[in-house]
């Protein structure tokens, strides 16, 4: 073989990624088998095993890719924010340096950005508990600078409510991420709108902030109506 045909440890590397994100995306992960891996890769299972030693440990490679970049960029966007405040942010200013990372990249199809969007949506949906304590201890740092953000924006609200909007708030985007190919379905929605990143942050801010900022509760009511 001569060495114009070896191909560079890191360009191999990154075609397993690719070819793994794909077919996960479109199979699961279970639904994956490694001769589908290895003949999407054009590697054989030789070279798998060498960059990544198991099937859990690339499942693994696959979201630590995607997710500790967008959650450094949520954090990076957050930090600027912040520096040229001169007080606490604002709940729709939090909430759209959250969200602007993951949807920005609906709009990547060239380089895989929306093939793992897509599978970020079907993840959530999983029942593989592995996958979504690995996606809970990726997500763990940006959750809690995020959440002290908001406490800081929000000091009237308790504690306890204020983690249950952001709860509700996280899973709203993260049906908006799984989605993203069904909300054509819904009448009056223009197909083209699905992967326009700036619309739809402007649409889920304004829908997000209004569910954070909504009248407290009064458990005693709650109780008395149930």
């Amino acid at each position: 073989m001569s060495l114009r045909a070896v191909k560079p440890p890191h360009e191999t590397r990154t075609r397993i990624l690719d070819a793994a994100e794909e077919l996960f995306m479109q199979h699961g992960f279970g639904g994956t088998s490694m001769r589908q891996l290895t003949a999407r890769a054009g590697v054989n299972l030789a070279a798998v095993n060498y960059h990544f030693g198991s099937k859990d440990a690339l499942v693994e490679a696959v979201f630590r890719r995607r997710l500790d970049a967008m959650n450094s960029a949520r954090i990076a966007e957050l930090d600027r924010l912040e520096k040229a405040s001169a007080g606490p942010l604002s709940p729709e200013a939090i909430i759209r340096a959250f969200v602007g990372a993951s949807l920005r990249m609906i709009e990547d199809a060239k380089c895989g950005g929306r093939n793992f969007i897509r599978l970020l949506g079907r993840t959530y949906t999983d029942p593989h508990k592995q996958i979504r304590a690995l996606i809970g201890q990726l997500y763990a740092p940006a959750m809690e600078r995020f959440k002290n953000a908001f406490e800081r924006s929000l000091p009237q609200m308790p504690r306890d409510e204020l983690v249950w909007r952001i709860h509700f708030m996280f899973g709203t985007l993260a049906y908006t991420l799984a989605a993203t190919d069904t909300v054509q379905l819904i009448a009056g929605c223009k197909p083209e709108d699905r992967y326009d990143a700036r619309l739809l942050e402007a649409r889920l801010t304004a829908f997000l902030a209004a569910g954070l900022l909504a009248p407290l509760h009064d458990a005693a009511d709650v109780k008395k109506a149930a």
